[in-house]
C-alpha cells in the first residue's frame, strides 16, 4: 500500500516513519505537512518552511505542503489566534476544505492511506478517519495505544534527536522551551504532563534521526511569547536571524 506520512517535523512523526517502514505492505512515498499561509511556518510547531524542506531532503521524500489560511482576527477558533507570528489556527471549515482537497490529490496519485503519529486521543483519531473516509483513504496509526512514557524513551533511545520548539505555558514553564528532548527533559516534566506531549504540552523539531542522510544544522534564536505559547525560533545554518512579526 502506498501511503503518505502526516509529518509535523517532530519526534512522533519521525518515530512513526521508523515503525511504519517496518510494517509489511506499507510503502511511504511522501510527507504531508500543514503550514500557516501567512507566516510560512509549520502549523502549531512554528518551524520555518526552509527547515521542513531540509527534513524532506535528508529523508529523500517529497513533501506535500498544505497552506492553511489565517482566520479573521476576530474569528472564534478552537485555539487563541493570539499565537500569530509563529503559527496560526485555521477554522475547522478551512482545515477540512484544505485537507479533503489534498487527500483527493493523494488518492488520484495512487496513494491509499495516510500514516499518523497519534498515540491515544480517540476524538482526534475519529476525526481524522472521518475525513479520510470521505476521500476514500485509510488511516494508519503505528504508535496507537502505546505507553507515552515508554514511547518517549524508545524515541530517544532510537537516536531521534529533537529540540523543543513550542510549549504550552499553561502546562509547562518557559525553561522547557528550546531544550533538547532527552531523558533529563522527560524526568523533569510535571507529574501531570504527558511524557510525549500528546495533549499539547510541547512540540519538537527533529534535527537528526536514523532515517536522515545527515543531521540538519540549525541554531536557536530567541524564545518568543505568543499567548499562551512559548516558541523557540530555529534558524537554518547560514540564514539571517529574522523573527516573524505578529499581526
Amino acid at each position: 500500500m502506498k501511503t503518505w506520512l502526516c509529518w509535523s517535523g517532530g519526534k512522533d512523526s519521525a518515530y512513526a516513519l521508523e515503525v511504519a517502514r517496518s510494517l509489511q505492505g506499507i510503502e511511504i512515498v511522501g510527507l504531508l505537512t500543514t503550514l500557516s499561509a501567512e507566516f510560512d511556518r509549520i502549523s502549531m510547531h512554528g518551524v520555518r518552511r526552509e527547515l521542513l524542506e531540509e527534513q524532506a531532503e535528508v529523508l529523500g521524500l517529497p513533501v506535500e505542503k498544505v497552506f492553511l489560511p489565517t482566520p479573521p482576527r476576530d474569528a472564534q477558533c478552537r485555539l487563541s489566534a493570539a499565537a500569530t507570528g509563529f503559527t496560526v489556527f485555521a477554522s475547522n471549515d478551512s482545515y477540512e476544505t484544505a485537507m479533503l482537497a489534498v487527500f483527493q490529490r493523494a488518492r488520484h496519485s495512487g496513494v491509499q492511506g495516510i500514516v499518523f503519529g497519534d498515540i491515544y486521543l480517540e476524538d482526534l483519531r475519529r476525526y481524522r478517519e472521518m475525513l479520510l473516509a470521505r476521500a476514500g483513504l485509510q488511516g494508519i496509526f503505528p504508535l496507537w495505544g502505546r505507553s507515552s512514557r515508554e514511547l518517549v524513551a524508545q524515541i530517544i533511545d532510537a537516536g531521534i534527536r529533537s529540540t523543543v520548539v513550542c510549549i504550552d505555558a499553561n502546562r509547562l514553564e518557559r525553561s522547557f522551551c528550546g531544550r533538547e528532548l532527552d531523558h533529563s527533559f522527560v524526568a523533569q516534566l510535571p507529574r501531570d504532563a504527558d511524557p510525549c506531549g500528546e495533549r499539547g504540552e510541547y512540540h519538537t523539531f527533529v534535527h537528526d534521526a536514523p532515517a536522515f542522510r545527515r543531521p540538519i544544522a540549525c541554531s536557536k534564536a530567541e524564545c518568543v511569547w505568543r499567548e499562551p505559547f512559548w516558541f523557540c525560533d530555529l534558524v537554518p545554518a547560514g540564514a539571517r536571524t529574522v523573527l516573524a512579526r505578529a499581526g
